[in-house]
């Protein structure tokens, strides 16, 4: 971990889903730290609750028992309001099926937490072309999600995730849809940007050989972590 201590903690996590008659216990009691600045890796097979625990770590749902610190502030204990600003402005998300929307451009789309956010419209702008440039998509600013492949949608995920410059940067399987070769391609840029952004990164993955260039990774298996030492 970095020495600069955790930026997000999870403490006695635990997370169940009903289903019919039946209780799912997605986490049990997952505890984990992640520094400013650390690359971490959470390994595991599909179900084995590693996109239950990102959603917790990024305030997207909450948590039956325990308590996620984000720089030190309860998720649980802040209101609505409070929270989405929180998500918005200081953490980013990159998920496996990019969450782009078909109806706006490439530019368009990462500019939309910023304008959420309510930044000025010149400035913010000007930083979405320079994060469509940063991705290799500076002569796509005006193409369509459908008009993209797979790999430039998920560049595009990447840059609008990056938009509002966010301390914590959470990824649920973003080479998952991808070819081993654009996957790679992605997964370079990835810890390129995590490095030139000073950006905390966690990504969930399935993937043992990103694993091997984490600072720090762990293994997720029926909702549980192992004690870390």
């Amino acid at each position: 971990m970095s020495e600069q201590g955790p930026l997000v903690t999870a403490r006695g996590v635990a997370k169940r889903y009903r289903i019919g008659r039946k209780t799912i216990e997605a986490l049990r009691q997952v505890d984990l730290m992640a520094g400013t600045g650390e690359f971490l890796v959470i390994h595991g097979a599909s179900g084995a609750g590693k996109s239950t625990l990102l959603h917790l770590l990024g305030g997207l749902d909450r948590a039956d028992a325990g308590r996620v610190l984000f720089r030190g502030r309860d998720l649980s204990r802040m209101g609505r309001t409070a929270l989405a600003r929180c998500r918005n402005l200081e953490i980013g998300f990159i998920f496996q099926a990019y969450h782009l929307f078909p109806e706006f451009s490439a530019l368009e789309n990462i500019l939309l937490p910023g304008r959420i956010a309510r930044k000025t419209v010149g400035p913010l702008a000007g930083r979405a072309a320079q994060l469509l440039d940063r991705v290799g998509l500076g002569g796509r600013s005006n193409h369509r999600p459908y008009e993209l492949s797979g790999g430039e949608q998920q560049r595009v995920a990447i840059a609008r995730a990056l938009i509002n410059t966010p301390a914590l940067l959470l990824a649920d399987e973003p080479t998952g849809n991808l070819d081993p070769i654009t996957g790679g391609h992605i997964t370079d840029l990835l810890l390129d940007l995590r490095k030139e952004f000073r950006t905390t990164l966690i990504m969930a993955t399935h993937d043992q050989a990103i694993g091997r260039l984490a600072d720090r990774k762990v293994h997720l298996a029926d909702g549980c972590l192992p004690a870390e030492p």
